[in-house]
C-alpha cells in the first residue's frame, strides 16, 4: 500500500462554476502562499486563511451578516451565547476595575460576574434592574446589562443607562430582544452580545455567540478569544449563515405569535400573571414601545403554586418541555428547577412561573396546547 498516494490523492479539477451557497471549509489548516506576492495578499486577509481557530471563511461570511443586523463595524463569531459574554467582559475589565451589572441575568453570565470576575481583582457591584441607571456614574468603567431579562421579561432602559455613565463601556445582551426588535447600539451600546444558538439560528441545531461593535472593540475581543480558543467551528457558521438567511421571515412570526400566545394566556382564569412587553399591563410597555419595534416570542406566565407549574408541564403536548428558545418549535420550562438551579441562583426566580418559547406552529394551536394544560388544574 502506498500510503504517500493514500495521502495525496489525484483529485477532478474543481468545477468552473462558483457555488451559489458557500461550501464549508472542513479543515483546520490552510497552505499558505509561496510567492511574495501572494503572501501579500494573504496577509491582507489574515488571520483568516491560515488556521481555523483563527478564522475561517465561513465565520467570516456569518460576522458580515451579523455585524449588517446589528448595524455594526465588526462581528466576532464564538463558539457559544456565553464565549460572547466572556470575551466582551474579559477583554475590557482588568485588575481594579469597576463593572457594575444587574442582579438578574442568564444564569451562566450571573456566575461570570458574582463569582468569576472578583477573582481577577475586578470589582463587580450588582444592582436591582429598574434602578441600574441610578446606580451608576462616571467612576464605573463598565455596565453590563441583559434586556429583556432572562426569565422574567423585565426591560433595561438603555438610553438612560447611556446618559448615566456617559465615559463607561455599556455592553448589552440582546439575546431575547434580537436586532430584529431591538438595536441597542444606536440607543448607546458599545458592544452587543448575543447567544446565536437561539433566534439568529432559529432551528435549535447550532452551539455558537456573537459579540458586534466598533472594530477596535471587535479586535480586543479577537485577541481574548485567540488566547481563550472558543472557536466556532466551520459547519456551525455554515448552519448559522443558512439560518440567518430566513431571520426576519421567522422574527416577524414570533413576534405575532408571541403576542397572541401571551393575550390569550392572560384571559385565562388560572393564570395570575403573564409577562410579555407587548401586552399594555406590562408595567414597562411604554418603555417597551419606545425601545422596540416588536415584542419577540418569548413569555413567562405565573400560575397558583410551584405544583400547579409541575402540572402544566407536564400536560402539555406540543409544547416541548426543553430549555434554550428561539427555534421553530414551542419550548416550554420551568427555570426554578432547571435553568436556575445551576449556580445557586434558583432562589430568585419564582417556582411556580414557566417560560415558553413560542414557536413557529399555528397560534391557535400553541394556545390550545398551553390553555389545555392549564384547564386541567
Amino acid at each position: 500500500m502506498n500510503m504517500t498516494r493514500l495521502l495525496h490523492p489525484d483529485v477532478p479539477e474543481r468545477p468552473a462554476g462558483v457555488p451559489v451557497t458557500t461550501p464549508v471549509y472542513q479543515t483546520s489548516t490552510y497552505e499558505l502562499p509561496r510567492t511574495p506576492e501572494a503572501a501579500q495578499i494573504a496577509s491582507a486577509v489574515a488571520p483568516v486563511g491560515y488556521y481555523t481557530r483563527y478564522g475561517s471563511p465561513n465565520a467570516a461570511e456569518a460576522e458580515a451578516m451579523l455585524a449588517g443586523l446589528d448595524g455594526a463595524e465588526r462581528a466576532l463569531l464564538l463558539g457559544s451565547g456565553m464565549a460572547a459574554v466572556s470575551a466582551a467582559l474579559l477583554s475590557n475589565v482588568r485588575a481594579g476595575s469597576r463593572v457594575v451589572a444587574q442582579t438578574n441575568h442568564y444564569t451562566a453570565a450571573l456566575t461570570l460576574l458574582r463569582d468569576v470576575l472578583p477573582t481577577f481583582g475586578v470589582s463587580v457591584r450588582l444592582v436591582p434592574q429598574e434602578s441600574l441607571p441610578s446606580s451608576i456614574d462616571d467612576s464605573v468603567d463598565v455596565v453590563y446589562t441583559e434586556t429583556p431579562v432572562n426569565p422574567a421579561m423585565v426591560l433595561t432602559d438603555l438610553e438612560a443607562v447611556r446618559a448615566a455613565a456617559p465615559k463607561a463601556l455599556l455592553v448589552v445582551d440582546n439575546t431575547f430582544a434580537t436586532p430584529y426588535n431591538t438595536r441597542p447600539l444606536e440607543l448607546g451600546a458599545d458592544l452587543v452580545v448575543q447567544s446565536a444558538t437561539k433566534y439568529l439560528n432559529g432551528h435549535s441545531d447550532v452551539t455558537a455567540g456573537v459579540v458586534t461593535g466598533r472594530a477596535e472593540l471587535i479586535d480586543r475581543a479577537w485577541e481574548t478569544a485567540r488566547v481563550l480558543g472558543p472557536v466556532c467551528h466551520p459547519f456551525e457558521a455554515w448552519l448559522l449563515a443558512r439560518g440567518l438567511r430566513t431571520f426576519p421571515l421567522r422574527m416577524a412570526r414570533h413576534n405575532a405569535n408571541g403576542l397572541a400566545v401571551a393575550a390569550a394566556l392572560q384571559a385565562h382564569p388560572r393564570v395570575a400573571a403573564v409577562h410579555y412587553p407587548g401586552l399594555p399591563t406590562h408595567p414597562q410597555y411604554a418603555l417597551a414601545q419606545r425601545q422596540m419595534t416588536g415584542f419577540g416570542g418569548m413569555l413567562a406566565f405565573t400560575v397558583a403554586s410551584p405544583e400547579a407549574a409541575q402540572s402544566v408541564l407536564r400536560h402539555t403536548g406540543l409544547a416541548r418541555n426543553a430549555v434554550s428558545l428561539g427555534g421553530t418549535e414551542t419550548l416550554i420550562t420551568h427555570p426554578a428547577s432547571l435553568i436556575f438551579a445551576h449556580g445557586g441562583t434558583s432562589d430568585t426566580v419564582d417556582a411556580s412561573l414557566l417560560r415558553v418559547s413560542v414557536g413557529l406552529e399555528e397560534p391557535e394551536d400553541i394556545i390550545a396546547d398551553l390553555t389545555g394544560a392549564l384547564d386541567r388544574l
